[in-house]
């Protein structure tokens, strides 16, 4: 990904979380690979512009990356870099990046915990016993995967697949808990536990707000003036939406029940009115404005200092 994750969302280094997130959502739409097949700088843009809101969106990454702790892929940096993660099993070992030799940590957990026997007799390590760790995943989903639910797979660091159950409704940034599926624990210890963090790709139609789908609906202007049914997406399919007469762009419609459905409660959709005039003025629709327009004028710019 690019060295500067604020230059791939088009921000600047003091943006707000919510800049960040809508100018990843504005990326996204201009850049989704569903609205632009074959081309591959799209991709790359769109793949940049996802990588780069992955590191930003969570605030202690985000901190650790301006420190100059970690790269923009989330890496330590070498000079940064002064312990390894204990997940290797027991003979995982602790190096200083100040000089120190290698430490065998099974020693000193038999050192530590070896004296646990009956009348605290010294001995091997016999009833020792330390939970696994729990590990940490990424998994990235569809838009429409987490409105409905979805099973995915997780491949483990060990190269084996885990599975994952994606509940209906889960939002982005959610953790997902997999009790036992971490890493194995030391001697009688249980295994940890899988914390499998979900991020939603955006959609190129679809926002979320809380359990409420929006859209932006385009209409055109005879549709604005006269009104009418206009076919409109849900998430659940096209349906019949009512524009009223005289409907101005901005206009808010709702269409209730045809949210993010969890448990029993369902949100509704938003539908935001935009009008957009025809690809080409002809001579007959000039004619016929510049007639309307001198018995008709209005200013609705009205008060606006």
């Amino acid at each position: 990904m690019s060295d500067d994750p604020y230059a791939a969302l088009g921000v600047n280094k003091t943006a707000s979380a919510d800049e960040i997130r809508k100018a990843y959502k504005r990326v996204a739409r201009e850049s989704h690979p569903d609205l632009n097949p074959g081309d591959g700088k799209a991709e790359a843009k769109f793949k940049a512009a996802s990588a780069a809101y992955d590191l930003l969106k969570d605030a202690e990454q985000r901190r650790r990356f301006d420190a100059g702790e970690i790269d923009a892929s989330g890496q330590e940096r070498p000079e940064r870099r002064f312990y390894r993660e204990y997940t290797e099993g027991p003979e995982a070992t602790y190096r200083s990046s100040r000089g120190f030799e290698d430490i065998d940590m099974s020693g000193v957990f038999s050192d530590l915990f070896g004296r646990r026997g009956a009348g605290g007799r010294a001995g091997g390590a016999e009833g020792f016993a330390m939970r696994g760790q729990d590990q940490h995943f990424t998994l990235e989903i569809s838009f429409l995967d987490a409105i409905y639910g979805a099973t995915k797979r997780v491949s483990l660091p060990g190269g084996g697949p885990l599975e994952v159950s994606i509940p209906q409704g889960v939002h982005d940034g959610q953790t997902i808990r997999l009790r036992g599926k971490g890493a194995p624990g030391y001697g009688e210890g249980p295994p940890g536990d899988a914390l499998v963090t979900v991020t939603v790709a955006p959609h190129p139609i679809f926002t979320r707000e809380g359990d409420d789908i929006e859209i932006e609906l385009p209409i055109t202007i005879d549709e604005a003036v006269l009104g009418g049914k206009v076919a409109t997406p849900t998430i659940d399919g096209k349906v019949n939406l009512t524009i009223p007469r005289g409907a101005s762009s901005g206009q808010v419609l709702r269409l209730r029940g045809r949210g993010v459905k969890r448990g029993d409660r369902r949100g509704d959709q938003r539908v935001r009115l935009k009008i957009v005039s025809p690809p080409k003025v002809d001579a007959e629709l000039e004619a016929f404005m510049e007639a309307w327009r001198k018995d008709h004028a209005y200013d609705p710019r009205k008060g606006m200092s």
